[in-house]
């Protein structure tokens, strides 16, 4: 099947043919997309699969009638094989959070979009789960335990044996097993969306609008808050999540009455069973079908199950351990390690020289403190240095510091970020004054602070000359 098909039915839908159609970048489906222009924008879909077709457009029609926030079908073919609909922009919600993904620092209007989203995500659970013929779902009408096992030996085969890892699959199908009875125990009758997550969400007009929901099925409403709040590289840090899970369980309980330890100990579960799928997903698109971005994706999902498995799951023991074993393979943990950026903070005296970058990256930032107030010209601070108080106060009382240095973080903060996007690993930001003791001493702590505190990178901090350093590790959020 060709655009020729979506030429027509846009022909026939608007009494114009279009001026171009251009298609648009492949996701992670074999499905093809394309907007055409004219008199009016629209998106025209080519699907594969006459099945899955079939579900999205019961379920857009379905949603639709409930005044739920999704594109509207405006025709579709013959055969069912294409379709036209509403055009919703090109800001999807991941492009949105940008910023915050890259930096885990999410700014107002990211969280603002953020909550709205999982503020709407119950109303389509529930409210678009009311008359659904759940029949019409595709592949499967529920989430059951074949449905759950499929996932977890889609983990097994396409991801587990890829990276070599010897493990006992005896053992490792009887957890299985004990994991799809805990995720089954407290089924809904909701609508389980199955791929919520951030690039399935569109913005336009500030406002959340749902796409590609045809993999949608009947099943718990724990399954869709794990796989938007732990998406890979949603990359959303544990504290930004627990403000997001309040306002998701706000919105929930206008639906269902639900105590707060129960929801957390069930959903844990699910987060779980969302990562090793997520992670037999990406094995299948990037070590079979040679996909790079899903490739690239790997470390982290991997992070968010090192952060998972810092509190053991002692109801599944063989898979708690060997996950353990997975995650320190040497493949992983280097690849980990070399996306991480370091920023090494010194104080030093230019009497004896500027600093030499052992990084192999040739330097970085050299600020010179000298044109600020010297608390060394008097006797009374020479036994100090500028981590002691009585110094702290007089370079602060005197404000020159506080200017100057209000300068150098925004400098620093716009080349944290780029590193940090552009997964450069090593950054020098060195102070210097004339003894190397109070005020470059000052300075560069309260930079390694700074930076520690608004980018949650690694920081090693170096008072040369007071033969003082220390290392500021990133804290999980």
């Amino acid at each position: 099947m060709n655009k020729e098909v979506l030429a027509k039915l846009y022909t026939d839908f608007t009494g114009q043919e279009p001026t171009e159609i251009i298609e648009l970048p492949a996701s992670g489906s074999n499905r093809r997309y394309f907007r055409l222009l004219g008199n009016k924008s629209i998106i025209g879909a080519l699907g594969t699969c006459k099945e899955e077709n079939e579900a999205f457009l019961y379920m857009a029609s379905h949603f639709h009638k409930k005044g739920l926030p999704v594109p509207k079908v405006y025709a579709v073919s013959s055969d069912n094989m294409a379709y036209i609909q509403e055009d919703l922009g090109d800001l999807a919600l991941f492009k949105a959070i940008e910023k915050g993904r890259l930096t885990r620092v999410f700014g107002e209007e990211e969280m603002h979009l953020l909550v709205k989203t999982l503020q709407m995500l119950p109303k389509i659970q529930f409210e678009g789960a009311n008359g659904m013929d759940f029949s019409k779902c595709y592949p499967v009408p529920e989430l059951d335990k074949r449905s759950i096992l499929w996932d977890l030996n889609y983990f097994k085969y396409c991801f587990l044996k890829a990276t070599g890892m010897e493990f006992s699959e005896p053992q490792l199908e009887d957890d299985f097993e004990k994991m799809a009875n805990c995720l089954l125990k407290n089924n809904t009758n909701t609508f389980l969306y199955r791929d919520f997550q951030s690039r399935n969400v569109m913005i336009k007009n500030d406002e959340p609008y749902f796409i590609d929901f045809q993999g949608g099925r009947k099943g718990p409403f724990y399954y869709d808050v794990a796989s938007f709040l732990w998406q890979a590289k949603a990359n959303i840090p544990e504290s930004t999540r627990q403000e997001l899970l309040k306002e998701y369980i706000k919105a929930l309980r206008q639906y269902i009455n639900i105590k707060d330890d129960e929801f957390y100990a069930q959903l844990r579960i699910f987060v779980l069973f969302r990562t090793l799928q997520v992670l037999g997903a990406y094995g299948f698109r990037g070590y079979f079908e040679k996909k790079p971005y899903f490739i690239q994706s790997v470390p982290y999902a991997l992070e968010n199950l090192r952060e998972l498995l810092e509190t053991p799951f002692t109801e599944f023991p063989y898979l708690n351990e060997m996950l353990n074993r997975l995650i320190n393979l040497k493949q992983f943990t280097s690849e980990l390690q070399k996306q991480a950026l370091t920023v090494k903070v010194m104080s030093f005296s230019y009497k004896k020289g500027i600093p030499n970058d052992a990084s192999g990256n040739g330097g970085g930032f050299v600020f010179d403190c000298r044109a600020i107030n010297n608390p060394g010209k008097y006797d009374r601070y020479k036994p100090f240095t500028g981590l002691d108080e009585c110094v702290i106060k007089y370079l602060e009382d005197d404000g020159g510091i506080l200017e100057f240095l209000d300068h150098a973080y925004a400098l620093v903060d716009s080349s944290v970020q780029r590193y940090i996007e552009r997964g450069f690993t090593n950054l020098m930001v060195c102070f210097g004054c004339t003894g190397g003791r109070h005020r470059s001493v000052y300075s560069a702590q309260h930079m390694a602070e700074h930076i520690h505190k608004k980018w949650n990178v690694r920081v090693e901090l170096v008072h040369r000359e007071q033969n003082i350093e220390e290392h500021l590790r990133p804290k999980r959020n």
